[in-house]
């Protein structure tokens, strides 16, 4: 979100490009738009009512009214389905974190990506850096991405990102993404659809052997 604020404010305060209309949301489903600089769940609500009446223009008293749950499997069955999750590791040793990063700095963003020989296969390593198209500022260091490929031939990425590297140590987050165009498969949960893709992304970056867990903390 903090990248959000100065695209939202470009046109009003920096007389530059106006960027909006503005739809912003994140992989825990907060979502909002340009009237505040933060997520909105009042906004959010409003926006479902406002989809929900547009769907059911023209059902007839006595009719089932279309919900949600039918707005959403039929977006899926026309576009696919992405799934997100994330993996937390609280309270990792501070040099055991930043060695998980340095390792996959030096293995995949800098080294060579076409030794995994699994089904899903590692197709590019990055690190993340952000330039404000705004005022030109540039943020470095934002996360690792390691994008992959499935079976399917549908593409997949990890993100690694470390925060709170302080004396009480730091936490290791993985973000999960998958696309899934299969309609068979949309309603499976998300830890479980993405379930392939973490064990092959921890077992790439060694994260047991690094950090002794052997599972995260929490899963979102």
């Amino acid at each position: 979100w903090k990248f959000f604020g100065n695209l939202m404010s470009s046109k009003e305060s920096f007389d530059g490009k106006d960027y909006g209309p503005f739809l912003c949301g994140e992989e825990s489903f907060g979502t909002g738009s340009d009237h505040v600089r933060e997520k909105d769940g009042l906004w959010a609500v409003l926006a479902w009512m406002s989809i929900l009446s547009k769907a059911n223009e023209g059902v007839a008293d006595g009719e089932a009214l279309v919900g949600v749950k039918d707005i959403v499997t039929n977006h899926w069955a026309k576009y696919g389905r992405h799934f997100y999750c994330r993996y937390d590791y609280e309270g990792v040793d501070s040099d055991d974190a930043n060695q998980v990063m340095d390792a996959i700095r030096e293995n995949f963003v800098d080294g060579d990506i076409s030794s995994s020989g699994s089904d899903i296969k590692l197709v590019d390593a990055v690190e993340f850096s952000y330039t404000d198209p705004v005022d030109g500022s540039q943020t470095s260091k934002q996360g690792l991405i390691l994008s992959f490929q499935l079976p399917s031939g549908d593409p997949a990425r990890v993100v690694f990102r470390l925060s709170g590297t302080g004396s009480a140590g730091a936490t290791i987050r993985m973000y999960l993404e998958q696309y899934e165009k299969d309609p068979s498969k949309h309603d499976a949960s998300a830890p479980v659809a993405l379930n392939d893709l973490a064990e092959e992304a921890l077992k790439l970056v060694q994260m047991e052997e690094m950090t002794g867990r052997n599972a995260p903390t929490v899963i979102t």
